[in-house]
């Protein structure tokens, strides 16, 4: 064709296209990693400082998140698409219900996602890291003048690159694109989401280093007698994470139109208030919940009567943090849950688990897998990131079975996966 690329060289182009996009959503992710790591720090700094006023020590932790929900609130006001997690956006470009919004969405999300996590509000990394780096796909595909087929796949490869980026993840990236975003698979979509997502978790891990998210001592894999124990805890997970799932979207709905007559910012600020008088009293109890699931993951001990109020408060304070309509994600206060409802499973148990091999770091790993699913319904996308992100492939057939068992379970209770209930909603007000 005169004047224009063969196949073979469109085709090329592409590829050049997702490993160099892929290399700019690494980098943003793991600038965004890197700032979050250390707004957790100044956040702990400013609590320990906040001891000096004495009685009056939990206004600080109240005055920061309430401040922090305010202004990244009116950033995502003030951006379409900027607030929420950014995942069902994502979907709805992919089904042509929308167009890629990508001017200001890559800066709004880094920085209201960044003030609210980092101010205490329970919400996650990766949704805003998936949403900046499909935006990317878009921009690069629209840049480099793809044809209109490949920018779509670029604007979901990019996505994936986000996912790998948030976990250090490659193929947890792609097995999201696929399952949850896109649900095919498809050749050219593999290799476009496998180029990005390498060279987004090199970049990435330039800046935030390449260990495993989870530093989970050496696991042997359970006995397979077992795995009984492994099912009925997947039907438990998937129980929790069907009410999880709902209560997501339901308070969601109760801020956004039972209190519509509230003004959106001050509703932002009264949730912020919330979160961080729980702050005040235990730090850990609001944030994303690396430092929990880490801590657990790790085999740590917490008293059963800890780890009932770590999940009860966690499992109402996620879904009210979203409410909040700042920008974050679902993915990493779905794992802290997980490894919380795990570890009260294994404490609950451990009369009976004589085996050394069945520890609260196993039931623990198992419980972010099983709970995500149940709320997600992507059990391969659960399997993959927990193994990536604690290099523990001897769990991989508890995993396999507690997951087949989570997302089962919610199906029956006729729970709708959390984020096609988010996308349909954002559907209702296109």
């Amino acid at each position: 064709m005169p004047g224009g690329r063969t196949g073979a060289e469109e085709s090329g182009h592409a590829f050049a296209v997702a490993a160099l996009a892929g290399c700019l959503v690494g980098l943003v992710g793991g600038g965004f990693r890197w700032c979050l790591e250390h707004a957790d720090r100044l956040r702990g700094s400013l609590l320990d400082v906040s001891t000096v006023l004495g009685p009056a020590a939990w206004l600080l932790p109240v005055l920061l998140t309430a401040v922090g929900a305010t202004v990244a609130c009116w950033i995502g006001l003030r951006v379409p698409h900027s607030a929420g997690s950014g995942i069902p956006h994502v979907q709805t470009v992919w089904r042509k219900e929308t167009e890629p919004h990508v001017r200001w969405l890559v800066t709004a999300k880094f920085t209201g996602g960044l003030i609210a996590i980092g101010s205490g509000l329970v919400l996650g990394r990766e949704g805003p890291i998936v949403h900046m780096g499909a935006t990317i796909g878009s921009w690069a595909g629209r840049w480099s003048r793809v044809c209109g087929e490949d920018a779509r796949l670029l604007h979901a490869a990019l996505g994936g690159a986000g996912l790998a980026a948030a976990f250090s993840a490659p193929l947890g990236g792609l097995v999201f694109i696929c399952e949850e975003v896109t649900h095919s698979v498809r050749p050219r979509m593999v290799l476009l989401t496998l180029v990005s997502t390498v060279t987004a978790v090199v970049c990435a891990q330039a800046i935030v280093g390449d260990e495993p998210v989870f530093g989970v001592p050496p696991l042997s894999a359970p006995p397979l007698w077992s795995l009984p124990v492994f099912l009925v805890f997947g039907v438990t997970a998937g129980v929790l994470g069907a009410g999880y799932g709902a209560l997501v979207v339901g308070t969601f709905r109760v801020c956004n139109e039972r209190l519509g007559r509230v003004p959106v910012l001050a509703r932002a600020a009264g949730i912020g208030a919330v979160v961080g008088g729980l702050m005040a009293f235990e730090p850990l109890l609001a944030g994303g919940g690396d430092p929990l699931s880490e801590w657990l993951s790790e085999g740590r001990s917490i008293t059963v009567a800890g780890l009932v109020v770590f999940l009860a408060v966690r499992f109402a304070a996620g879904p009210l943090s979203y409410a909040a309509a700042t920008p974050g994600g679902l993915f990493a206060p779905l794992l802290a849950l997980g490894a919380l409802w795990g570890a009260l499973v294994h404490e609950l148990l451990s009369p009976l688990l004589s085996d050394g091999s069945m520890g609260p770091s196993v039931f623990a790993v198992v419980g972010m897998a099983a709970l995500f699913t149940g709320v997600v319904r992507a059990p391969l996308t659960g399997i993959v990131l927990l193994v990536e992100m604690t290099g523990s492939a001897t769990l991989l057939i508890p995993l396999m079975t507690a997951c087949f068992a989570a997302s089962l379970t919610a199906d029956r209770l006729g729970s709708e996966p959390v984020y096609e209930s988010l996308r349909r909603r954002m559907g209702e007000r296109l």
